[in-house]
């Protein structure tokens, strides 16, 4: 199993290349999910403010991806449409096409968007080893 991984850094553009490198191990989906999560701060939240980006292994097959920031109002919502031309709107589609299951979470210093990437539990909603009922998707 993969070493559990915490990130530190302020938001600004140079640093998703960072995140991506840094999450190398977790693999392509976990990298593309923290890098369009890291760029959503960077463009709703702003450059500059403290996120801490978090990963582990649950132990069942599964990854969890966590990126916390300080702003609690701003709450991510998919695009219902993207036109072709468009260079931007897609990273939530993505990370939703991607996860199992994603959301957000409040609390008294930011707000954390989590999602979780791996196996899916089988049909009769308990994965192998783990003893936990599979949840809905978001």
């Amino acid at each position: 199993m993969r070493p559990a991984v915490t990130l530190e850094l302020l938001a600004a553009p140079a640093e998703v290349s960072g995140v991506r490198h840094a999450l190398r191990d977790f693999g392509a989906d976990v990298q593309l999910c923290a890098s369009e999560l890291v760029t959503n701060v960077i463009r709703h939240v702003g450059e500059g403010v403290p996120v801490t980006v978090r990963v582990w292994c649950d132990g069942c097959g599964g990854t969890r991806l966590e990126v916390s920031d300080p702003d609690g109002h701003a709450r991510p919502v998919p695009r219902a449409t993207v036109s072709a031309d468009e260079e931007s709107g897609r990273g939530l589609a993505l990370m939703d096409a991607l996860a199992l299951r994603w959301g957000v979470a409040h609390g008294p210093t930011g707000k954390t968007v989590w999602c979780e990437l791996g196996s899916a539990a089988p049909e009769d909603g308990v994965a192998p080893g783990c003893g936990v009922a599979s949840v809905a998707s978001a």
